[in-house]
């Protein structure tokens, strides 16, 4: 399980992807991934297309996330979510407070 972060040259566009779980064991890499980055007005793209599982922790991640980013006026997008994860995110919701793709 790790995280990979992509910030685009004009700091508008940050991408963190999750590979393996994304469980309460990520949480300080998870964290740390986007804390300093500091964009404006821009967008957190999370890629799933790697993650093999989500739990609750993961879903409190991305609420803290999503946080961070409506503090900064950006937003949060989640993708490439398998059918499984992707049923979670509805389960819980998510598809009313994320865009989906």
């Amino acid at each position: 399980m790790s995280i990979s972060v992509d910030v685009s040259g004009d700091k508008k566009q940050v991408r963190l992807k999750i590979s393996g779980r994304f469980d309460f064991s990520l949480h300080n890499e998870f964290r740390k991934a986007y804390k300093d980055i500091g964009i404006t007005g821009g967008e957190y793209i999370v890629d799933l297309g790697t993650t093999e599982y989500l739990d609750s922790s993961a879903l409190g991640m991305l609420l803290l996330l999503k946080e961070h980013a409506e503090s900064e006026s950006s937003k949060v997008r989640i993708i490439n979510s398998s059918g499984e994860i992707l049923e979670i995110l509805h389960i819980a919701s998510f598809d009313k407070l994320f865009t989906l793709a």
